[in-house]
């Protein structure tokens, strides 16, 4: 029967939800935990030491930022800061990304303008904030805003085709007429007979400014590409300007709502005019290519002609400065100028992560020179004169192949530049689900599929509509054309940001993420074996990337779910056993992994995960709004729509090391994921699943309800409308209510509107392998620090204590044993240690370090499979899997921070 809920703890639930945020009860944030090497005597309230990501100083910045925690209590909010530097203080910019609940400052967001910070010695300290040497300026007017770095300014048009009407430096437009174009086919190729193709470009909703300088200056502008009367594939784009910067940053988004069987896009990308006023043989072309190459030519070549124009004449037009006056010129040249052919047309297209061409035509109607190539392209590139011009970069141009930049009319008064971020020279996107459905009609047929290929298939549910990709673009406004050295600097800067970051003993002083993890530690041989560990299967997994080609516009970010060990492959054609799409939180796994190492290699994988899985993997319009979907052959394929992929707790520590702006919008996205549950039940195909009686869903703790929790939770440190941290409040009253806690609310009765949980199965006592490992260890034990909660953490620290428990003990403790499995012991030995460091019991403590050494970890030893039997080499590991990686890596991590004394 379900538990009564009493007019008098509704009315204490109440008060406490109703509770300024400032004023909530909290628990002071636990100590460094009581095993592993203690934190360095660091006094983050003095500030935080900053590094650069790659350790070397980079060679250019253009503006950089960077997210800071603080330790509780630390700093109020109107606290101000400046940046310390070998050269002294530098201005900073400074804003709120997340509060304590007493107020104080929990993370910054602070940004520096372009070219500050190039040294070691760095530091973020509280301080009044020094001048801006060189200010944003911003002018909002009725049709434009105008944004001036003190380098470049730059014309917004509030509606319209143009995102940027207009880029000027020193008065003089570099830039003009950008915007967004896309092309479509009926059909996705030839053979089902002739293909009608359609044109669209940008048309413009709004234009926010939601930062306006001294610093940085960042607009956001929305709308969606139109063609006739049709206007479909809505877009986000933000422009980021910098103090003192020569460049803008592009941030564009757009969400997937056609017909996947009548829209095949063909090419998407960020289209703008390049005015040139010099001679021919002072216009010049760049291409970034690999290994720091650059491929550069003149618009009218002055090499390699049968007569020679002069060596100084020859030199300059190389390197891309002005050439000697043509009454200097050998005059046999000179005077045939003329008859050198000017050519108008250049493309870097990259069709694979292996391959890259360039090829150059004088104009159209006439046939294309192929002109270089290459593997992997940086992806940038320049068209301009020795008075200037524009170089232009898509960030992972290789990695989210197909790509393309195109330049076309270098020999008219305007160049065209075409940053494509799908190839039209590439085979049309096709989106369509990969089966017809095998005769699957009902649900009973569905869970047969489920039991052959481990996919969860229901017609209709493998839809794209709502799926969604971003993509980075950097805009360099250049007084004159960039030297070879110098156009490999700026490609650089496009496909690796210089990152600032704090350091790890930082990190873990200020008590964020839940305090579950600590510094590595080889103190133990146990705990050296461990890490090492830890740092292998890292190692292995980024290897697995290039061997198995991860990459291309939908797939770079995801990993493989399971191995194939006859094919030698991974399960990419088989059901639910191939994208991971974050099944058992390889996230957090990687980002705790950074958090405790300050790694850049692992920090950039991480960075790529999030853009994937929060944009691909997630929907973010149509029926599935809020929701993820599970693992499966193609991203969207799987019909489990699920809260517990889209969650948070996966975005959260990157919105929070680096202030971005499209990461917070996702996280807001899902503040009402839980509207969803009724029309798409997860349990709607389980037999056994408990009736809902008269409460709208049936939720699940961890699967669900901790996900939502930790949507909520984010929302509430963020400063956001208080509603959610009232429904997150109900729901932890509600649970710590229930007689037996989590046990109760393994399947709960849950209603949207309140957050309130109740009880389905009266005394019974229900569990489930799958509730502890989407994040809810994490944001449990944030909520328990933060709230003070004791309820709730009495009914979690029994669960935690009794899930791996002897059944001979859960029945004493329960009255019955759970239902739950083993079948992820060594994942759930967290739990254990967990439940051991809230109760200083030391026998528990002992008991988790068994259930995570027993059976011992298998460690990653590859095997090289080349010859025959693979198509290219490939190292295998017979038994690995992303799911058994994931979790053995998050309880390594926490049990070495928990219970790291108790090693036997």
């Amino acid at each position: 029967m379900t538990t009564p809920f009493s007019r008098r703890s509704f009315l204490q639930a109440s008060m406490l939800a109703s509770l300024p945020l400032a004023t909530a009860k909290a628990q002071p944030p636990a100590a460094t935990p009581a095993s592993g090497p203690a934190a360095p005597a660091i006094q983050p309230t003095k500030g935080a030491a900053l590094q650069w990501l790659e350790g070397s100083v980079p060679a250019l910045s253009n503006g950089a930022t960077v997210g800071l925690p603080w330790p509780k209590g630390a700093f109020p909010k109107e606290q101000s800061f400046v940046l310390a530097g070998a050269a002294g203080e530098v201005a900073v910019q400074t804003w709120p990304l997340a509060y304590w609940p007493d107020g104080s400052l929990k993370w910054t967001g602070h940004a520096l303008p372009a070219g500050a910070g190039l040294s070691k010695e760095l530091a973020i300290k509280p301080g009044k904030a020094a001048a801006a040497a060189m200010a944003v300026r911003v002018q909002e007017g009725p049709n434009a805003v105008e944004v001036d770095t003190g380098v470049i300014r730059a014309t917004i048009p509030r509606k319209g085709v143009e995102l940027i009407s207009a880029i000027r430096r020193d008065g003089r437009d570099i830039a003009r007429g950008g915007r967004l174009v896309a092309l479509t086919d009926d059909q996705p190729d030839a053979s089902a007979g002739a293909v009608r193709q359609t044109s669209y470009e940008s048309t413009v909703k709004s234009v926010t400014l939601e930062q306006n300088g001294p610093v940085r200056a960042v607009l956001r502008i929305e709308g969606k590409h139109r063609s006739g009367q049709r206007e479909w594939l809505p877009f986000t784009v933000r422009l980021y300007f910098y103090a003192g910067a020569e460049s803008v940053r592009i941030m564009h988004t757009f969400v997937f709502d056609g017909d996947e069987h009548k829209d095949y896009l063909r090419g998407i990308g960020v289209r703008f005019a390049v005015p040139l006023t010099d001679e021919m043989h002072n216009r010049h072309v760049r291409f970034a290519g690999e290994n720091k190459g650059v491929w550069g030519e003149g618009v009218r070549t002055l090499t390699g002609l049968r007569r020679d124009p002069g060596e100084a004449f020859r030199k300059a037009q190389v390197a891309g400065v002005p050439v000697p006056p043509l009454e200097q010129m050998n005059k046999q040249v000179s005077s045939r100028l003329n008859l050198i052919p000017a050519w108008g047309d250049f493309t870097l297209s990259q069709l694979s992560a292996d391959g890259f061409q360039i090829r150059k035509r004088t104009k159209p109607g006439h046939g294309w020179i192929d002109a270089s190539w290459g593997r992997r392209a940086a992806g940038s590139g320049y068209i301009g004169g020795i008075s200037g011009g524009v170089a232009f970069g898509l960030r992972d141009f290789w990695q989210r192949h197909p790509t393309q930049l195109d330049i076309r009319n270098a020999h008219t008064d305007a160049a065209e530049v075409t940053l494509w971020m799908w190839s039209p020279d590439a085979p049309a996107m096709d989106m369509r689900f990969y089966h017809d459905g095998m005769g699957m009609e009902t649900h009973e047929q569905e869970r047969e599929g489920l039991e052959i290929t481990y996919e969860d298939y229901e017609k209709g549910y493998g839809s794209p509509v709502g799926v969604a990709r971003s993509s980075e673009i950097t805009l360099y406004a250049l007084a004159a054309t960039p030297s070879r050295e110098r156009m490999a600097q700026l490609a650089e800067a496009v496909q690796l940001p210089p990152q600032l970051v704090s350091t790890p003993a930082h990190y873990l002083a200020c008590n964020v993420f839940g305090g579950m993890w600590s510094l590595p530690d080889r103190s133990h041989p146990l705990k050296a074996r461990i890490e090492d560990e830890l740092d292998r299967r890292f190692d292995y997994y980024r290897s697995q990337i290039e061997q198995h080609h991860w990459y291309g516009f939908w797939n770079y970010g995801d990993l493989m779910h399971t191995y194939d060990e006859d094919r030698h492959s991974w399960r990419y054609d088989v059901g639910g056993y191939a994208w991971d799409n974050s099944e058992l939180s390889p996230d957090l796994w990687l980002w705790y992994s950074f958090l405790r190492t300050g790694r850049a290699d692992i920090f950039r994988l991480s960075e790529a995960m999030v853009r994937h899985t929060s944009e691909v993997d997630m929907y973010h319009l149509g029926q599935f709004a809020g929701l993820g979907t599970r693992h499966n052959v193609q991203h969207w394929g799987c019909s489990a729509k699920q809260v517990r992929i889209s969650a948070a707790v996966y975005r959260r520590f990157y919105y929070y090391l680096t202030a971005d702006e499209r990461v917070g919008d996702i996280m807001r996205e899902l503040l009402d994921a839980d509207s969803k549950l009724a029309a798409v039940d997860p349990v709607r195909k389980l037999k056994d699943a408990p009736p809902p009686g008269k409460f709208p869903v049936r939720a699940a703790f961890g699967t669900d309800w901790g996900s939502l929790a930790g949507n909520w939770l984010t929302e509430w440190e963020r400063g956001g409308k208080q509603r959610y941290r009232d429904k997150l409040l109900a729901g932890m009253h509600d649970i710590g209510a229930m007689p037996k806690g989590f046990f109760n609310a393994e399947r709960a009765g849950y209603e949207p509107d309140t957050g309130r949980l109740h009880n389905l199965i009266g005394d019974d006592v229900k569990a489930s392998h799958l509730n502890a490992v989407f994040g809810a260890v994490e944001i449990f034990a944030e909520l328990i620090s933060l709230t003070g909660d004791a309820a709730f953490e009495k009914a979690w620290v029994q669960y935690c204590a009794m899930y791996n428990a002897p059944k001979a003990e859960q029945a004493k403790v329960l009255g019955k044993a759970h239902n739950g499995t083993n079948a992820l012991q060594v994942g759930h030995s967290r739990l254990t240690a967990y439940a051991a460091w809230r109760s200083k019991d030391a026998a528990l403590a002992k008991r988790a370090w068994r259930e995570f050494s027993h059976p011992p970890a298998k460690p990653v030893r590859t095997v090289r499979i080349s010859g025959p039997a693979v198509l290219n080499p490939v190292d295998e590991v017979a038994w690995i899997s992303t799911n058994d990686t994931a979790q053995w890596g998050l309880a390594a991590i926490q049990n070495l921070a928990l219970v790291g004394d108790y090693i036997e």
